[in-house]
């Protein structure tokens, strides 16, 4: 096999890789914060009767019975390529990961799994409590899996509590040192803030979308109220966890943080906060950089004038790609100081009693709707991309771990998965978007703001058949 061969293999199987697990994430990123949310929902009905939260209950639980579907059917492929393209990758790290992976099947997996019939078809079934009980266990699977999920990823990063073999595999010498590694609390809180806020700018922008059509359907006022707080409360906690992230990092993975900054040369007396600008890796500089002085080294060090190192300091086969790292960064920021921007507007305009009323804050909620998304996709790519070349961080190069296959062998695999997710996922998706276009029900709200129809002296509207709802939209 020539070396060009090689290459062009070695770069197919991280494209397919790649692809496969940006179809992958935006499910679990999406369906996390879905199931806290169908658990509020819930809790809300149970401790107020109103029949608001009820509907928005079964509105969203049909959504997310798809999204998970799809994100259990788009894992599957994972455990595939890891044996058919990464198999030396799986061989070397598979007795430190793959009992990590064991753990969130049985502890997460199962969980979901055996509590998702009772929370689809249960509710006329099972009494009201073991019902609640049931959708709490989808949740709490959900944050199992993120949990387990995360620290196999984090452990890639920031390696820890392992040793190696006589055959060159890593091996578990301390399992809490391994799961607990460096970066997993960071990056776990900065996952699931991202889920919620994900969850949030979905519900925010179908409440919106609706409320732009008719601004009295309760559902629709319901859950964008709803989102609208979410957003407001996490999007700052989000900022400070991403700040903290973004100094763990500094600390193990330099390199990563070199490239996000987009610092080809180290700066003694202060580093500038690179807002814009167009990396050349092969010139090592950033042209038409718009910059701000010493800015960085406020960020990074708390300090103006704190030294900050750049990637001369760094042989120059171990850069990640520079321009990829520096502009998803900026994609992930970005989105992220728009999210605190719709947050703090909702706020604004709940203070001046217009939250329902004001036109261009919902077509904003609308546009952000896939933002969470977009972000998601942005983090991990500054993530993954900027570990590179590395699988194992410092330890398993990604040339090292791939399998020898052959170029068409890779290239075919790649171009059915592409066929497939597109078709299947995209029908998919199509649907989830065609639930979402039918107005929530109106609910049964009183004239005032949270006042049960009942309470108000008016008459009901009929019950809603809680079956009803997991039937196709017509």
């Amino acid at each position: 096999m020539s070396l060009l061969s090689e290459i062009d293999a070695l770069t197919l199987a991280r494209a397919q890789f790649g692809f496969t697990v940006a179809f992958h994430i935006v499910f679990p990123s999406f369906s996390i914060g879905l199931a806290s949310y169908l658990a509020v929902l819930e809790g809300l009905w149970l401790a107020t009767g109103r029949e608001v939260f009820i509907n928005l209950f079964h509105y969203w639980l049909k959504i997310f019975a798809i999204a998970f579907a799809m994100g259990v059917v788009s894992g599957l492929v994972m455990s595939y390529q890891f044996g058919t393209n990464w198999s030396v990758y799986s061989d070397r790290t598979g007795p430190v990961l793959g009992p990590l992976m064991a753990y969130e099947v049985m502890s997460a997996f199962f969980l979901e799994a055996g509590f998702l019939g009772v929370m689809l078809f249960g509710m006329k079934k099972v009494g009201r409590g073991l019902h609640m009980l049931a959708t709490l266990m989808v949740a709490v699977g959900t944050g199992f899996s993120a949990f387990w999920i995360v620290s196999v990823n984090s452990w890639m990063q920031t390696p820890a509590g392992y040793g190696t073999n006589a055959q060159g595999q890593f091996v578990p010498l301390d399992w809490w040192a391994i799961v607990f590694n460096p970066s997993f609390p960071y990056r776990l809180v900065h996952m699931v803030l991202a889920a919620y806020l994900t969850t949030a700018l979905v519900v925010g922008g179908v409440g919106a979308w609706h409320l732009l059509r008719d601004r009295a359907n309760a559902g629709a006022r319901t859950m964008f109220s709803m989102a609208m707080w979410m957003l407001a409360c996490v999007a700052p906690l989000q900022i400070l966890a991403g700040d903290a992230h973004g100094l763990n990092t500094l600390a193990h993975q330099p390199a990563k943080v070199m490239a996000m900054e987009g610092h080809f040369r180290g700066h003694p007396d202060g580093a500038p906060l690179i807002l814009f600008g167009l990396p050349d890796q092969d010139a090592a500089t950033v042209r038409y950089a718009l910059e701000v002085p010493k800015l960085s080294s406020l960020i990074l060090k708390h300090s103006r004038d704190a030294a900050l190192d750049g990637l001369d300091s760094v042989p120059r086969a171990n850069w990640p790609p520079v321009p990829i790292v520096f502009w998803s960064f900026r994609i992930m920021v970005g989105l992220g100081v728009a999210m605190l921007g719709v947050g703090l507007w909702s706020l604004w305009a709940r203070w001046r009693g217009r939250l329902y009323e004001t036109t261009w804050l919902h077509r904003v909620a609308v546009t952000m709707g896939p933002g969470g998304f977009v972000a998601v996709l942005a983090g991990w790519i500054t993530t993954e991309v900027g570990r590179q070349p590395f699988t194992v961080y410092g330890l398993l190069r990604t040339a090292q771990s791939a399998s020898p296959l052959q170029v068409p062998a890779v290239a075919s695999s790649l171009l059915a998965f592409v066929v497939i997710y597109l078709s299947v996922f995209g029908m998919g998706i199509l649907y989830i978007l065609r639930l979402m276009a039918h107005a929530p029900h109106r609910g049964e709200e009183g004239p005032e703001v949270g006042l049960p129809i009942r309470a108000a002296g008016l008459t009901p509207a009929p019950a809603v058949d809680p079956d009803r709802h997991l039937q196709p939209a017509e």
